[in-house]
């Protein structure tokens, strides 16, 4: 109910966003959702700022982006999990690019361990990269756009992160983490009188990227899993709706109400989902 009330909302009442002469920051960006997010913006008039580790995607990017009608297209070498990295490459973007207008954090990994067999290094990587590297872009952009009351934030969570998904503790964790992180920054900004910066919580069930490769649902009707290029224009659409949250499938909604039942019928709930045998399938694999 609510997110047909949301949606009705946003398609009449809601102006769309101009996009023309911002400055866009995207993570991850070399290929995924990140490659399809910034080249569903380039027509729209932006400049892109393209962080990742894989220098060859990333040029790809930028050269696909400057085809496809960016304003410019700068490519960074960035470890967002790496507080310094970040803190460095945001400097050299204000000196040679500008104050960031729309931060996208997008980059992630997904391990797709059990819990007893995740090492203590898998955890602290998958929060290194899923959450403390948005905790640090947010830090070097943020200020910004708070001295002129302007700007988005927009940070790629998951469905994991509010139902819980077999195989994924620390996925799940770090998910979970952003959420309750871009929560609260809204709310700060709100009641601190900066309600020119607005926030979307990116929420997808699984993505045909790298990130998830061999998961297949088991209930493609109600749980499909979205290609990349579909999924970047729902992304950029909910964008330009300045939606604070876009939860996709609807259906993700019926499996959030696991907290609200008893615990059998949560379990049956995910079993008629299938999930287990669909992550065992596509990470169980020795």
């Amino acid at each position: 109910l609510f997110l047909l009330i949301e949606n009705t909302f946003c398609l009449f009442c809601r102006r769309k966003k101009c996009f023309a002469g911002e400055i866009v920051l995207i993570t991850g960006s070399a290929n995924g959702i990140g490659r399809q997010v910034a080249l569903k913006l380039a027509p729209l008039g932006v400049t892109l700022v393209l962080w990742d580790i894989d220098d060859e995607g990333n040029k790809e990017t930028s050269r696909l982006a400057l085809q496809n009608g960016a304003n410019g297209a700068f490519v960074y070498h960035c470890d967002c999990s790496n507080r310094e990295k970040v803190y460095q490459q945001a400097d050299k973007v204000r000196k040679e690019v500008g104050d960031v207008t729309i931060l996208i954090n997008n980059a992630g990994i997904l391990i797709g361990k059990k819990f007893c067999d995740l090492t203590d290094e898998d955890f602290e990587k998958t929060l290194s990269i899923n959450f403390f590297s948005q905790v640090w872009t947010l830090k070097a952009f943020l200020p910004a756009m708070v001295a002129c009351n302007r700007g988005h934030l927009v940070s790629t969570a998951s469905a994991a992160g509010l139902i819980g998904l077999y195989r994924s503790s620390d996925y799940c964790a770090s998910k979970s983490a952003i959420i309750g992180m871009m929560e609260a920054i809204n709310s700060e900004l709100y009641h601190g009188g900066k309600r020119g910066i607005k926030t979307t919580i990116i929420c997808p069930y699984f993505i045909s990227t790298r990130l998830s490769k061999g998961f297949k649902s088991k209930k493609p009707c109600l749980f499909p899993v979205y290609d990349p290029e579909y999924a970047a224009s729902r992304i950029v659409d909910a964008i330009k709706k300045e939606k604070f949250y876009l939860i996709m499938p609807p259906a993700v909604y019926i499996l959030g109400l696991k907290i609200f039942l008893p615990r059998k019928v949560a379990l049956f709930l995910e079993s008629y989902v299938k999930s287990p045998e669909s992550m065992e399938e596509a990470f169980g694999r020795k």
